[in-house]
């Protein structure tokens, strides 16, 4: 993401495809997927139980965690998501993954979601500026309209830190999809309108100079 704030997409103009790019800010840099992350990627987990089992996409199984990268890669390729590995530029080291899920660009929208974090590096700027990274790709370059992200109703932490970024709740799905075991997730959803971004996009840039 570059230093150019304005919209790179004219509101005539329409969003036929949202390709896999690299993307980079002073904090991190984001790296199309790909098998190659496997190693930093398994570095990076430390508690697999407390990481995933919120995430359907990348949840772990007996193929352990390369199991869930393939399915996102899968995913990818299919065109059902965007995916990246997140690497750290301080220490160059890989610590998690983030995706663009449910790709609507007729309707300029996009999810942001299937986010994992290593433990090591929660509470510090990743995952703000992972957000600032991904989001702000969405509004400034692909001119999009609406980000959403969501959660499950127990996931706590994942909504108070989605409710940090300045994201609207806009309520809850009951019984929206089942869990891997089979119970009912109700899913709390949130979402960010392009008016609301600069808004956002300051926020979120002075949390960063905080760390």
């Amino acid at each position: 993401m570059g230093d150019d704030h304005g919209w790179q997409v004219g509101d005539d103009e329409p969003v036929t495809t949202i390709a896999p790019l690299p993307l980079t800010n002073t904090w991190i840099e984001l790296e199309p997927l790909s098998s190659a992350h496997l190693a930093g990627l398994d570095a990076a987990v430390s508690e697999p139980d407390e990481l995933f089992r919120w995430l359907s996409l990348w949840r772990i199984g007996p193929d352990g965690l390369a199991g869930g990268l393939d399915r996102a890669l899968a995913a990818a390729a299919r065109g059902d998501v965007v995916a990246w590995a997140i690497r750290r530029r301080a220490d160059g080291r890989v610590v998690g993954s983030t995706s663009y899920l449910d790709i609507d660009p007729a309707n300029r929208r996009v999810e942001v979601g299937a986010t994992w974090i290593g433990p090591a590096w929660w509470r510090t700027e990743v995952n703000t500026a992972t957000k600032l990274l991904v989001i702000g790709h969405a509004f400034e370059t692909l001119g999009l309209e609406r980000v959403a992200l969501k959660t499950d109703h127990l996931n706590v932490r994942s909504q108070r830190a989605i409710e940090r970024l300045g994201a609207v709740r806009e309520g809850v799905l009951r019984h929206h999809v089942r869990r891997p075991d089979g119970s009912w997730r109700d899913t709390v959803y949130y979402s960010i309108v392009r008016e609301e971004w600069p808004g956002m996009r300051t926020r979120l840039e002075a949390a960063l100079a905080a760390h």
